[in-house]
């Protein structure tokens, strides 16, 4: 290549932006709102071999790693982000957010 080219290569072309053509803020996050997401509520968790699997019946009991009383956690796409108890609200579950995790922390849980 000569001085030129290489000097036309180096120099990208990009088109300035009118103040007509920026989108507002409330437009910078309006195509997110649409996103689906997995939202799950875990009460607990626990670890099973198969074998004891398979004798479960109705009735049987399932023993998880939290305490009856302690804050159920929700996450989002599989990330903690809120802490909340039970509630029963026109004879269905619901859940009553009691922690929300703070963006900080959020933001170490993706690393």
């Amino acid at each position: 290549m000569d001085e030129k080219q290489e000097q036309e290569a180096q120099q990208p072309n990009f088109e300035e932006l009118s103040e007509d053509k920026k989108p507002a803020a409330s437009k910078d996050i309006e195509f997110l709102l649409d996103i689906p997401l997995v939202i799950t509520a875990e009460l607990g968790r626990t670890k099973m071999l198969i074998n004891d699997l398979l004798q479960l019946g109705q009735g049987s009991v399932v023993e998880l790693d939290k305490l009856a009383g302690e804050p159920m956690e929700i996450l989002v796409n599989n990330k903690l982000v809120a802490r909340g108890e039970v509630v029963v609200v026109n004879e269905r579950f619901g859940i009553r957010l009691t922690d929300i995790i703070s963006p900080t922390e959020r933001i170490k849980q993706l690393k």
